[in-house]
């Protein structure tokens, strides 16, 4: 280790920091502007203020965002991959509208999160006792409270929030930065079909509550396999549950994919 004088200290020559170049400046303020559009209308998507089956206009939304129409283009391109944007027609014709909740789409989604919350648990069974011990406790605590919310008939936005924290609970603190960006943009898509839904899906809460007690027994005994394969079950029979509410109360924003003479896209590729 190197001495130096305390009454007359060695100093590094300081070394400039090199100007931001107003290309760098330029590519920052339309990484921003992306950020923010994509950002505000995921927002507006999950809520349901963008309903499903909505035309998304790129030129309204650019101007609704005081935005240039080429970060708002960024925006919903990515939107679209990942399952919030639908597009119908082709070329010129073609349309953006809001994803539409489907039996099919609501199912697969359920599953990949299923998948990656299963990992989440399995590393959750996998900490050390003590710290493990505490993601149980809340665990514990918060089914609790949402067995009574059930029991009672509580608030759905309570239900609904408490059921979230659930799942978080052994997912945020626990899961690497690369499965928690892939749950970070899966895991909104489940709160649309949730929000929509969820006054018919409180029904089944009861049987949501015993597999999510599974789910914390399996955690609690440090069993990494059995934790994976409880919360996988779990998201497994909450798609079918899903697909059973939608079969009874219908998907919804299909019907804006219908031309105004009334045949379907579908139908005109059927017949082409």
């Amino acid at each position: 280790m190197a001495i130096t004088s305390r009454t007359s200290p060695s100093r590094r020559p300081a070394v400039p920091r090199p100007a931001r170049r107003p290309a760098d400046a330029a590519a920052d303020d339309r990484s921003d502007s992306v950020s923010r559009a994509y950002d505000q209308l995921r927002g507006l998507i999950v809520s349901g203020q963008l309903p499903p089956g909505a035309r998304i206009a790129e030129r309204a939304v650019a101007e609704r965002l005081g935005l240039s129409r080429t970060p708002v283009r960024s925006a919903l391109h990515r939107l679209q991959q990942e399952g919030f944007v639908d597009s119908y027609g082709r070329g010129n014709e073609q349309r953006l509208v809001v994803a539409p909740l489907t039996q099919e789409d609501g199912r697969e989604i359920m599953l990949i999160v299923g998948h990656l919350e299963g990992l989440a648990a399995r590393m959750a069974a996998e900490l050390p006792k003590a710290e493990r011990a505490r993601v149980v406790r809340r665990l514990r605590a918060l089914n609790r409270e949402l067995a009574m919310e059930s029991r009672r008939r509580g608030p759905l936005g309570r239900i609904f929030d408490l059921d979230q924290a659930f799942h978080y609970e052994y997912v945020e603190d626990v899961i690497s930065p690369r499965l928690r960006a892939l749950h970070s943009a899966i895991k909104p898509q489940v709160e649309r079909y949730a929000r929509l839904y969820v006054s018919s899906l409180v029904d089944e809460l009861t049987t949501s509550v015993r597999e999510h007690d599974v789910i914390i027994r399996a955690i609690a005994k440090g069993d990494a396999t059995a934790a994976q394969r409880a919360v996988e079950t779990n998201w497994r029979n909450a798609g079918n549950r899903l697909a059973r509410v939608i079969a009874h109360m219908g998907e919804r924003g299909m019907w804006n994919a219908w031309e105004p003479n009334g045949r379907a896209d579908a139908r005109r590729k059927d017949q082409g």
